[in-house]
């Protein structure tokens, strides 16, 4: 028994000096990694390749070129009367809010990268913009030149741009061309021009194939803009003396997301003019409608102030009821309308979505508006949303005519 124990103890021991050598041994002793190997990373794009440009940048002297952005150059709120040398690296040159009246294209002679443009509150007028210079820039993908002093669209551009900001000029015409050469565009904005009907007879939005916002508030149009592209999805039309929506208008605009027609003269709208599958806002306030529309089941935000309307016809709105699809609508602004009862409660089976219905003040007393007994309905309020809304109420007892009338600015034309 003894000669058995001992020869135990030395299996024992044996087994664990083999154990700890397994266990002292580092497996990764035998790759010999080199100090100097990195580790790798998939890249997708081996081709892609960042311009070199100097440290520290080269940067005007009248302007700001931030380290942490060396692509960018700010010369913006600088009174500057004329347009710096731009360095070679540059992509975003901000411009915007000085003096400038002219764009030669001498600073910009050694620009190859320039993807953006801000030459937006100064003022510059057309003919002393040098012809084709735009044109030129190869990879412009923005061009900001709203609030300017622009008489005619600054043609010819880049293929390659993508959004187009000529808000707040003199544009009256819009050359036959002009559009054409841009099939990249997804955003147009020409509000605030003298644009009328005479430039939609050549239809210069139909080949705009992937324009998906269009903005045209603020103009002298009398018609709808006909031949819209399929691709759009935010329309901008308020401020105009638009007075009929021709029928089926909307057939081909399947993938409109918001409306915005306030402060036209629509007086009658055809009952399923608005049966859009993805709209989600319409604001048809301060207008001459009578009488309401179908409101499709996507729709959540409905704007309709500011007209005549005398009683909200529920089954106008909604013909049936299905279960199954139920609408989605929120929110409603009815004031200074001619209402002199509240919605019918049959609309909370339609629309049991509904939280907010804004009454305010209405014009049924040609003298005096009146209000009916509760201003604003709210309903399915939390506990903080109740008092939010109490708080609400008191304020706008003491709000004065200037009031209301930031509150409609609130619903800016152009589109965030």
């Amino acid at each position: 028994m003894g000669i058995v124990s001992q020869l135990s103890i030395i299996h024992l021991l044996w087994a664990a000096m083999v154990f700890c050598q397994y266990e002292d041994y580092d497996f990764e002793d035998d790759y010999d990694e080199s100090d100097n190997q990195h580790p790798y990373y998939f890249n997708p794009n081996t081709q892609a390749e960042v311009p070199h440009f100097p440290f520290p940048v080269q940067c005007a002297k009248e302007c700001f070129c931030p380290p942490a952005f060396p692509l960018s150059m700010y010369c913006d709120h600088r009174k500057l009367k004329t347009i710096p040398n731009i360095p070679n690296h540059v992509q975003q040159l901000y411009l915007q809010n000085n003096d400038i009246e002219a764009v030669p294209a001498g600073p910009f002679i050694n620009v190859t990268f320039l993807r953006e443009i801000n030459l937006s509150h100064n003022k510059i007028k057309y003919h002393l913009i040098d012809h084709g210079f735009f044109a030129k820039l190869s990879s412009l993908v923005q061009l900001h030149l709203q609030h300017n002093e622009l008489e005619e669209f600054p043609s010819p551009l880049p293929s390659s741009l993508e959004r187009l900001l000529l808000g707040f000029n003199k544009i009256s015409q819009l050359p036959g061309n002009a559009l054409e050469g841009l099939p990249n565009i997804t955003m147009l904005d020409l509000c605030s021009n003298v644009l009328d009907d005479s430039v939609l007879k050549g239809k210069p939005f139909s080949n705009m194939k992937n324009l998906m916002q269009l903005n045209l508030c603020n103009n002298k149009l009398q018609t709808m803009p006909p031949d819209l592209p399929s691709s759009l999805m935010h329309l901008s039309l308020e401020n105009n003396s638009i007075s009929y929506i021709p029928e089926n208008y909307f057939n081909r605009l399947q993938k409109i997301i918001a409306l915005r027609m306030s402060h036209n003269n629509l007086q009658n709208i055809p009952q399923n003019t608005f049966n859009l599958p993805n709209l989600l806002e319409l604001n048809l306030g301060h207008n001459k409608l009578k009488q309401l529309f179908y409101i499709p089941r996507s729709l959540q935000h409905l704007y309709i102030e500011g007209n005549d309307i005398e009683t909200i016809n529920i089954t106008l709105m909604c013909p049936s009821i299905d279960p199954m699809n139920i609408k989605q609508l929120t929110y409603i602004r009815v004031d200074q309308n001619k209402l002199t009862a509240p919605i019918s409660t049959y609309a909370f089976f339609c629309f049991p979505h509904i939280r907010t219905i804004y009454y305010g003040e209405q014009n049924v007393n040609v003298n005096k508006p009146t209000q009916l007994r509760r201003p604003v309905f709210q309903r399915f309020l939390t506990p903080e949303e109740y008092h939010e809304a109490e708080e609400d109420h008191e304020t706008r007892d003491h709000e004065t005519e200037e009031d209301h009338e930031s509150e409609d600015n609130y619903f800016h034309p152009y589109f965030q």
